[in-house]
């Protein structure tokens, strides 16, 4: 589904991804991991194709096509769906309004068809459709706005759902939700490459492998007992030369 291959980014003139390998197969949820600074969200806004990140060296493969030099728009009609760390505000713009839009644009579904889809994908997930009136993530909490994030996604089905850090900002109630929708869209077959801090969300899912970012690199890979140590021992119990300290 997605391979990475010797990827090295910069934003500016400061490169962050200095060389990243990996493969998500169909299906799979990977998590990435690693302290602040290390470029989870640079990988996750490179592979989506955000303007601001510039690839240097190295491709990124989805579905076997290159699409290191594709729009961002053009990764999305693929099937790669993004959601954001820091979803923004958009005033003006109802939340009804842009949803119907995003699945005209991606899926060529008319308002009236989408307007229906909406209504009962907010009741499937047992969110409040109060928030279907509002502005787009104005005034929203934390939790709301990661909450519309997946919505999206469990609109548009995507083939690969990248996650920044869904677990940030949001309270007990709010993450059980968000776990809940990802773990419906791993189940309906949507690959995942997930990007956290913590191992709190990874308690409601199945990952089937972790990455740990420093410096730019992916210095190991492994299963949840990484994610184990990290918690216990923190970062550095993952060494430079990608070997992990043991308990």
């Amino acid at each position: 589904m997605l391979k990475v291959e010797n990827l090295h980014a910069k934003v500016a003139d400061k490169e962050i991804l200095k060389g990243v390998d990996f493969e998500l197969a169909s299906g799979e949820l990977h998590i990435v991991m690693g302290p602040n600074g290390s470029g989870k969200s640079t990988l996750a806004l490179t592979i989506a194709g955000h303007p601001r990140y510039s690839v240097t060296e190295g491709r990124i493969l989805f579905g076997g096509e290159d699409i290191t030099e594709a729009k961002p728009e053009e990764r999305a009609r693929k099937g790669i769906f993004l959601s954001f760390q820091h979803p923004v505000e958009v005033e003006g713009v109802k939340v009804i309004n842009f949803l119907q839009r995003t699945l005209k644009n991606l899926q060529g579904i008319d308002e009236v068809e989408a307007y229906d889809r909406i209504f009962q994908a907010v009741e499937e997930l047992g969110l409040d459709s109060s928030m279907l009136s509002r502005e787009l993530n104005v005034g929203f909490s934390g939790g709301e706005r990661k909450k519309l994030e997946m919505l999206q996604a469990y609109l548009v089905k995507p083939k690969l759902l990248i996650l920044d850090e869904p677990d940030s900002g949001v309270d007990v109630d709010s993450l059980k939700v968000i776990a809940g929708v990802i773990a419906k869209l791993h189940s309906e077959g949507t690959a995942i490459l997930l990007i956290t801090h913590y191992g709190r969300i990874l308690e409601y899912l199945n990952p089937q492998r972790v990455h740990v970012l420093k410096d730019g690199k992916l210095v190991v890979s492994g299963g949840m007992e990484l994610v184990k140590l990290i918690e216990e021992k923190g970062f550095a119990a993952v060494e430079d030369n990608g070997a992990a300290i043991k308990a």
